[in-house]
């Protein structure tokens, strides 16, 4: 049985969380105006991507066929295994996992809001807000947090299947 299951859940539940801290810190920011260093200055939404890890990129190739699926044969056409049926087996499309790819600055316009007695207010009387609707926000965590309980679900599924194994 292959390890690869809790490689790839770990690596999922790891995206998760960087896009959760990432939500967290959007949201804490939300209507911050100033710098750190407490310059004048909007703070800026990022937004997290990622990217599926593929076997060629982790140095390791993907498991071999299945015990019981004998009717494989080499396919010159294609340059890959075939199983009967035509069903292609290429270790190099099999995903292994999930990484972050970039943390990257949103390109959503500022808001703007009519508030002449805000000190960050220009001289029209006009206060300007990070990008951040904290809807979106929000709705953007909850599906985070799915993601990560089903990478946990996955590994503990894992963990049974493996236990059940070796109780037979």
């Amino acid at each position: 049985m292959s390890f690869s299951a809790f490689d790839i859940s770990a690596s999922g539940m790891y995206a998760q969380r960087t896009m959760m801290d990432n939500i967290a810190s959007n949201i804490a920011n939300v209507n911050t105006t100033r710098n750190p260093d407490g310059t004048p200055g909007v703070y800026i939404k990022k937004n997290v991507s990622f990217k599926a890890v593929y076997a060629d990129k982790l140095g390791s190739h993907a498991p071999a066929f299945p015990d019981g699926q004998h009717e494989v044969f080499f396919s010159p056409t294609n340059n890959t295994m075939m199983l009967k049926g035509g069903i292609s087996y290429d270790d190099r499309t099999i995903s292994q996992g999930v990484e972050v790819a970039e943390i990257t600055p949103a390109n959503d316009p500022y808001k703007t809001i009519y508030d002449p007695s805000n000190p960050e207010a220009d001289a029209d009387g006009f206060v300007t807000l990070p990008n951040i609707n904290a809807v979106e926000e929000m709705v953007n965590m909850v599906s985070a947090s799915r993601a990560y309980e089903a990478n946990v679900t996955t590994a503990e599924t894992t963990k049974g299947m493996i236990n059940a194994a070796l109780r037979i």
